[in-house]
């Protein structure tokens, strides 16, 4: 699993897209969009984070809908990035090795579904193409005891979750959930990146 792996083992992405090809924003999808959120938030060179669906249509773009698990909707985060501060390889390789456990199909932990599946959404070839590179370099490292689930899905809109969602994990960090799974995951990368954060350790 991901979160038993040390951050530090992971390859840093050998892919050298000029930052410009690979746009400022990209947009995924690791379990529960609050804990997500709540890790790359964190990062320097990030502008901010949306919560939000991805995967679906507009007429299903609703939490409660999403939550069934019928819409072809994942949980996901819209990262908006300044490509001269942070690579979209870097953002990859928190991906994997932090947010969220990519060898998990349609799940992570508890959350099960469909709405919780890993998923790269790209909006253009060239972060098709840095996304399959990095996937090929984990897998050559051979990381995981299992295989790697994340699809690599074209974006073709991504929808705002509702405002309550919005830095869900900054605003109630008493919330069991977010004290079980958000917390862990943001001290991790806390300890392993602390050159990477806006407010460094």
């Amino acid at each position: 699993m991901a979160l038993k792996i040390d951050p530090r083992s992971f390859p840093d992405p050998a892919d050298c897209a000029d930052p410009g090809d690979t746009g400022d924003t990209v947009v995924l999808a690791g379990g529960c969009f609050w804990c997500t959120e709540a890790v790359y938030s964190q990062l320097d060179g990030v502008r901010s984070v949306r919560p939000g669906y991805a995967g679906g249509t507009a007429e299903t773009a609703r939490y409660d809908d999403v939550c069934t698990g019928t819409t072809g909707h994942a949980e996901a985060i819209e990262i908006d990035f300044d490509p001269a501060r942070i690579a979209l390889g870097q953002i990859l390789k928190i991906f994997f090795s932090i947010a969220h456990d990519p060898t998990q199909l349609n799940r992570q932990g508890a959350d099960v579904g469909t709405q919780y599946r890993s998923a790269i959404f790209y909006a253009s070839e060239a972060q098709r193409r840095v996304a399959e590179r990095y996937i090929a370099q984990i897998e050559a490292a051979q990381l995981f005891d299992a295989p790697i689930a994340t699809t690599l899905e074209p974006l073709a809109r991504f929808y705002a979750a509702e405002p309550y969602h919005h830095g869900y994990a900054a605003r109630n960090p008493s919330q069991p959930y977010i004290r079980a799974v958000s917390d862990p995951k943001v001290a991790k990368l806390r300890k392993t990146h602390g050159d990477m954060l806006k407010e460094r350790p």
